[in-house]
């Protein structure tokens, strides 16, 4: 199976052996962050530094002139990846022989909220979510499509890997998160991620709910679990707390609400893009789930876009669903962590890789090369190696 490893420019830039490196793992292909949310990330083997902190959601390169005049824009980053370090690391490792493919993270952006509070999700008790932009209101789907497009099609990239593309909730993983107190399971987490804003407002209303009963409703269902009751998880959970049809309602606003905007993102893409460029998404098979990996109906996504990048690590689960509608071409990418110290298991990839195969995988994404040990690395070579 092809394998491709995650790369951020930093990790390049600056270090003369760094794509080299990459290149001896044995992967034919790089997926290189071109807009990247804020991270605090660890640079092992950099002869310059060891901890690169993203301050805020930026892109890697130079923005372009359709954000002229514009309300919502992306930002440039900052010393951490100063004028075009995108292009300057895609260069670096294509001329160590590797495919390069744009990694683009989209509506996760906590810089966006700070500064345009209107732009961010609004759960049922009034409370902003200012690292999750709500994809339902136009103004945010208009600048993440155009997001897309740009930060995707970079000079030289073969293909791209979209993150984000849909609802993000409740859960960060940034920022110190003190989040872990109550046990919310995925029903409280779908019920604290419902929005509110007044686009969201009038989605609901379109399906036939009152918006101030439904937050009522949602308050009112949440209640137990902050007294530490038990949430038996999944959908059929939401359905009791709710009410099924109401439950259903909900669902059936932020699924058309993200597939709607997956497929102008992918279509903004394509017309940006030269022939044969590859488009991915970073998915989930349950379209109720929000986070990076976004939740999407299998059939409809891989109608839209020409594969999925799935995670694996953990277990092969979430493969199956996809499997069952891939065509011919489809790209079914097992991503696996390879760095030991995040949960990870490098020692363990080969068998991880054979199994991510049997349950349909056709491509590997290995997380991440930069953050690895040395150690992390010499296994991941190793398990490549018998490929």
């Amino acid at each position: 199976m092809k394998a491709s490893a995650f790369v951020y420019p930093w990790d390049v830039n600056g270090d003369p052996g760094a794509a080299a490196r990459v290149a001896g793992l044995g992967v034919e292909q790089v997926t290189l962050a071109s807009a990247y949310h804020s991270t605090r990330a660890l640079t092992p083997r950099h002869p310059r530094h060891r901890i690169v902190t993203a301050e805020y959601a930026a892109v890697l390169y130079p923005p372009g002139d359709r954000w002229a005049g514009r309300g919502l824009r992306p930002y440039p980053a900052g010393r951490w990846a100063p004028g075009n370090a995108y292009g300057e690391a895609a260069a670096a490792l294509a001329d160590a022989g590797l495919e390069v493919h744009t990694w683009v993270v989209l509506a996760h952006n906590s810089r966006l909220g700070a500064e345009h509070p209107d732009t961010s999700v609004v759960n049922a008790y009034g409370d902003r979510y200012p690292w999750a932009p709500c994809i339902a209101q136009p103004a945010t789907r208009a600048y993440l499509v155009d997001l897309a497009a740009e930060a995707a099609v970079r000079p030289g990239a073969r293909g791209t890997e979209l993150e984000s593309l849909g609802w993000y909730g409740l859960q960060h993983l940034h920022a110190h998160d003190k989040t872990a107190g109550i046990a919310l399971g995925d029903a409280g987490q779908y019920l604290m991620s419902l929005c509110f804003c007044p686009s969201c407002r009038d989605g609901y209303g379109a399906r036939g709910l009152d918006a101030d009963g439904l937050a009522a409703a949602v308050r009112t269902a949440l209640e137990p679990l902050w007294r530490g009751a038990a949430d038996d998880g999944g959908w059929p959970t939401v359905g009791k707390l709710l009410g099924e049809d109401t439950a259903a309602a909900t669902r059936a606003w932020r699924e058309e609400t993200a597939a709607g905007l997956q497929e102008e993102a992918v279509t903004a893409v394509r017309a940006a893009a030269p022939e044969g460029f590859q488009v991915l998404l970073h998915a989930d098979p349950v379209s109720y789930h929000c986070g990076a990996n976004v939740g999407t109906d299998p059939a409809r996504v891989l109608s839209v876009a020409d594969g999925v990048v799935v995670p694996c690590t953990g277990g092969t689960a979430l493969l199956a669903p996809f499997a069952e509608h891939a065509g011919g071409r489809t790209v079914l990418a097992a991503n696996l962590t390879i760095v030991a110290g995040m949960g990870g298991g490098p020692g363990t990839l080969a068998a991880d890789a054979a199994r991510a195969r049997a349950e349909g995988a056709t491509e590997l994404r290995l997380y991440h090369a930069g953050l690895a040990s040395d150690g992390d690395l010499a296994a991941v070579r190793e398990a490549l190696s018998a490929r």
